[in-house]
């Protein structure tokens, strides 16, 4: 593998986690486009590295499991859990962590089409998602009133 692929491969992965750091930063949530361009690019990093060293397709395998549960622990640190109020914050943001890990490793194993599609469906989440909850929630309420004074 030349030079220019090695490039162009993290490349793309540092933009696939841009993209997802886009939408967290302007949510102001506390992991943006540092945190997950340098997650994939990381994951692109490694992956990279375990094909360049001539490994089999055993090795990557192993690289990806330790990638997946390592990227977890990055990801815990942005959950906080709020006793008082009863509520979690952060799980969005870690996910999109533990996705901008897969489409690193992903663009360091040379699959573009893969995470092509998986920024397009992880963009529609996260653009959609919020919405789509609040109203489910407002219709959750709604019915929970129609119930209780029925």
């Amino acid at each position: 593998m030349d030079d220019t692929i090695i490039a162009l491969r993290l490349a793309a992965a540092m933009a696939a986690g841009a993209v997802l750091g886009i939408d967290r930063d302007l949510r102001r949530k506390p992991a943006g486009v540092r945190t997950h361009s340098l997650v994939a690019i990381g994951s692109a990093m490694v992956v990279l590295a375990a094909i360049l060293v001539g490994g089999s397709a055993d090795s990557v395998s192993r690289v990806l499991q330790g990638l997946i549960t390592g990227i977890g622990f990055l990801g815990a640190g942005v959950i906080i859990h709020h006793e008082a109020e009863r509520r979690i914050e952060g799980l969005t943001t870690a996910a999109s962590i533990w996705v901008a890990a897969g489409m690193g490793a992903a663009c360091g194993a040379g699959l573009v089409t893969l995470v092509a599609f998986a920024i397009v469906a992880a963009m529609i989440v996260l653009l959609v998602g919020g919405p789509l909850e609040h109203w489910l929630e407002r219709v959750a309420r709604r019915i929970e009133e129609k119930k209780k004074s029925g």
